[in-house]
């Protein structure tokens, strides 16, 4: 096919979009993780932290699309749990999901407990941890994300390009999520409880009970209202007991 009617052909461009419009619903997650780990390495590094784990997960990416057989060998079933067939992308899910699940409970935990931060006690630990961290949560979304775009585009150039832009849109979208979680400490809990849903939801996905992504991003969008509102109202309260004094 020549460059023109490839550029030309409806159906290169919708599968283009719908792949990154997929593509950027499934950076959501990555995104959350990555502004909530960010906030916890030095203040000094958050920025080179995010600009990392955003160029972890487009290596990742693409280099798993380079070898699109081993991604499609994963789903193959290695063994039956219970009647289910188990394969390495579920057992990689579940993991990721564990791994969810542990590093939310341990962040909720310091922040209600208190106590020492192993995170935060040394600048160099601190930026060490955040990018191991990373590095494995982007190895399970890049998994994800790769394993959709084989089911989707039929062109390794589109898939590509659609990670691309998804990428593109998570590096200026990380940045913004996380100072605002930074400046705003309660939607730091709220964030932690997205990545329980989002532990369960792996967790489900590599057990063969599939969770409906539209039913987790509409709750997370409906507390997000929420505590806008919240903020909102704050805000407001603090301008009048200003305006009084």
């Amino acid at each position: 096919m020549s460059l023109v009617a490839y550029l030309s052909s409806p159906e290169i461009w919708m599968s283009f979009l719908t792949l990154t419009a997929l593509e950027i619903i499934l950076g959501i997650d990555n995104i959350v993780f990555l502004s909530l780990v960010a906030s916890r390495a030095p203040e000094k590094q958050r920025a080179t932290v995010r600009k990392i784990g955003l160029l972890l997960a487009v290596i990742l990416r693409i280099a798993l699309l380079f070898a699109l057989t081993w991604i499609i060998a994963l789903t193959a079933p290695l063994f039956e749990v219970f009647g289910h067939p188990v394969s390495w992308r579920d057992m990689i899910l579940i993991a990721g999901g564990l791994f969810l699940l542990v590093k939310a409970t341990q962040e909720i935990h310091q922040d209600i407990e208190g106590g020492l931060d192993p995170v935060g006690s040394a600048p160099i630990s601190g930026f060490a941890a955040a990018i191991v961290q990373i590095s494995i949560i982007d190895l399970v979304f890049s998994i994800d994300s790769v394993v959709t775009a084989i089911g989707i585009a039929e062109h390794i150039e589109v898939m590509i390009a659609a990670m691309f832009v998804a990428v593109t849109f998570m590096y200026y979208a990380s940045s913004t999520v996380s100072n605002f979680i930074t400046n705003h400490p309660t939607t730091k809990m709220l964030a932690l409880s997205f990545l329980i849903l989002i532990g369960v939801a792996l967790v489900a996905d590599g057990s063969g009970f599939h969770i409906p992504r539209g039913y987790i991003y509409f709750s997370m969008a409906f507390a997000t209202a929420v505590e806008m509102f919240n903020i909102i109202a704050i805000r407001r309260r603090e301008n009048q007991s200003g305006n009084k004094n």
